[in-house]
Formats: structure tokens, C-alpha cells, sequence
């Protein structure tokens, strides 16, 4: 049988590589912290957001399905920063001003565009009208359950789940919502908020996606 000072031994080794595991965890979180720590408690230009921020709820892993039927997780979409709008297939007049939204937001940001992705998610298994599909080209539009949908984005208290745009960071939490029925004039506090956003991100955050092996 092992001696106790083996033992003793063992155990300190253990606790000890466990304290230099959380030290290499803390380091490479530290960009990300710091970032996040410029825009909620800091932010320079002393602005209040336009969006309200929520307690960060992280990305579930659903399986949602793209309109041609093809399985996608969700998780998939992480590693950009995202503009999500969610709705019924048929896009009433709120869903479509809000996609057209999503568009301008990603385009007004320049060359940081390419860190944004504007994201559709369809909550039913109707049919997209054909008409709306061209303006589409450079979204993505998955379908996805509406409950399980709702366990991690949600509207305001007397809202919709349609009524919002909602931001999600490229570690896949979704860390804000702009208040409803955004038109075009609100979407220039809206930009504010998304600037100051990919400007704290900057020193982890790129554009693109890993390539995946």
C-alpha cells in the first residue's frame, strides 16, 4: 500500500496542476474580459447603450435545419458576431423591416462588416414567400424550434420574440436587445452600440470562422 506521504504527495501535485490549469484558463479569457470590461463598465466615450443588456446566456446546442431541409447546429454560427431577428416563415411587415435592418446595420459598420453576420431564424415550417428570398442572398436563415429557441433568446416583458433584434457575441452569448420596432432612425443608436461593441472586441476577435478539419 502507498505510504502516507505519498499520498500527501499526490494530492499536492494535484491541486497544484489544477491551480496552473485555471491560471492558463484566466490568461486566455483575459482579452475577452477586458473587452467586455471596457464597454459595460468603462466605456469611454461616456454614452449610455441603446440596447438593454442582458445576463449573458450562452448559445444552446440545437440542431436547426437550413429552408432546403439540410441539419446545422447552431453552435455552428459562433466565432462572429451576430444580428439575429427570429419570426414565422411568412415575414409580416415587422420581420421584414427588421431583416432589411439587419442588412443596413452590417453594411454601416465598413470594413468590420466582415466580422457580423446577419441571422434569420424561422420559428414554423412554412414556406419563405419567394419574393423575399432575393433580399436574402447574403443572410442566414435557418429554421429552429420556437421553444427551444425561447430558452435562450427572449422579448421584453409585453413583447413578441419578433419584435426585437437581438445581439449575440462570437462566443455565441447573446448579450443584448434593441429595444422594438427599431426603424431607421433608432438604428443610428443602434450602430453606436454595435461600433462600440466590435471596437472593445478587437484585440481577440476576427473576422471569419475557424476552418473546420
Amino acid at each position: 500500500m502507498p505510504s502516507p506521504q505519498s499520498l500527501g504527495g499526490n494530492t499536492a501535485r494535484t491541486r497544484s496542476g489544477r491551480w496552473k490549469m485555471i491560471g492558463v484558463l484566466l490568461m486566455c479569457a483575459a482579452p475577452v474580459i477586458a473587452s467586455y470590461f471596457t464597454y459595460y463598465v468603462i466605456r469611454p466615450d461616456g454614452r449610455t447603450a441603446f440596447g438593454e443588456l442582458v445576463e449573458q446566456r450562452p448559445m444552446p446546442p440545437i440542431v436547426a435545419r437550413t429552408l432546403d431541409g439540410r441539419e446545422v447546429p447552431l453552435t455552428s454560427l459562433r466565432h462572429q458576431w451576430l444580428l439575429v431577428s427570429a419570426s414565422a416563415s411568412a415575414c409580416a411587415e415587422r420581420c421584414q423591416t427588421n431583416l432589411y435592418l439587419q442588412r443596413q446595420l452590417r453594411e454601416s459598420v465598413g470594413r468590420e462588416k466582415d466580422r457580423v453576420d446577419w441571422v434569420w431564424l424561422v420559428t414554423d415550417e412554412g414556406a419563405v414567400p419567394d419574393t423575399l428570398r432575393p433580399a436574402l442572398a447574403n443572410a442566414t436563415v435557418l429554421r429552429v424550434d420556437p421553444a427551444a429557441l425561447q430558452k435562450w433568446v427572449e422579448p421584453a416583458a409585453g413583447h413578441a420574440l419578433e419584435d426585437h433584434l437581438y445581439v449575440i457575441d462570437p462566443m455565441g452569448n447573446w448579450m443584448m436587445r434593441f429595444p422594438p420596432a427599431l426603424d431607421a432612425k433608432s438604428a443610428a443608436r443602434a450602430k453606436r452600440d454595435l461600433e462600440r461593441l466590435l471596437r472593445a472586441s478587437s484585440s481577440w476577435d476576427q473576422a471569419g470562422r475557424p476552418v473546420q478539419d
